[in-house]
């Protein structure tokens, strides 16, 4: 990659860290209590709200709010082998504090959590499911990240691991990079994909832009 950018912003579950084995934990629990396959629900919860994914099931009697609120409360509570993305930590950490922005569809607080429980640093600006009346795939996220950061979101790479917010991301205008650590899912021909952070560096261009070099 060869282009500068204002910023960078990540998604987090499975972008900066992986908390797949406590997110499906919980989520297995609630599904055996509803009577809802596991099997073939567990790969939808990923890269969306909480609240977004009960009410897509359109189970008859089922609060969603409610129930998210509960599933939040299980997540906080379950952070056994939650890691970081191998070398996340230090590719951040290597950013400017200005240039880098979070946009999860996690809870603020389940985000600090999980973030604190992979050894993660947090930045000036983090975009949680309680900033946004609309989740991913919706690009609100990735705007108003742009937005507190200064920057125009079609200025900005952001780093997703998820198909919806992967289309968050385009459809704010991004360029997007996929972490492919925790999904197997097929990428997109037009999108660039790498394993991990561990062959990623990011250096100004002798401005304020930054630009991502990979090795090799």
């Amino acid at each position: 990659m060869t282009r500068s950018y204002a910023a960078f912003l990540f998604d987090v579950d499975g972008t900066l860290i992986s908390s797949i084995a406590s997110a499906e934990r919980v989520w297995t629990a609630w599904a055996l209590r509803h009577g809802v396959d596991v099997a073939s629900f567990l790969p939808s919860i990923h890269g969306v709200r909480s609240v977004d994914t009960i009410a897509r099931l359109g189970l008859p009697g089922i609060d969603a709010e409610a129930e998210a609120a509960l599933i939040e409360i299980a997540e906080i509570a379950d952070t056994e082998g939650i890691v970081e993305i191998p070398g996340a930590a230090a590719f951040v950490s290597s950013l400017p504090p200005d240039r880098w922005a979070i946009v999860t569809s996690a809870s603020l607080e389940l985000a600090r959590r999980r973030l604190a429980a992979a050894g993660m640093p947090l930045p000036a600006v983090m975009i949680t499911a309680e900033d946004v009346t609309r989740g991913k795939p919706d690009p609100q996220g990735y705007r108003l990240a742009a937005k507190r950061l200064g920057v125009d979101p079609a200025d900005c790479l952001v780093f997703e691991d998820a198909p919806a917010g992967i289309g968050a991301g385009k459809a704010a205008g991004a360029e997007v990079v996929v972490i492919t650590a925790t999904h197997s899912h097929p990428v997109a021909a037009d999108l660039r994909s790498v394993d991990d952070y561990r062959g990623l560096t990011a250096r100004l261009d002798g401005g304020d832009r930054l630009v991502l070099l990979e090795a090799g």
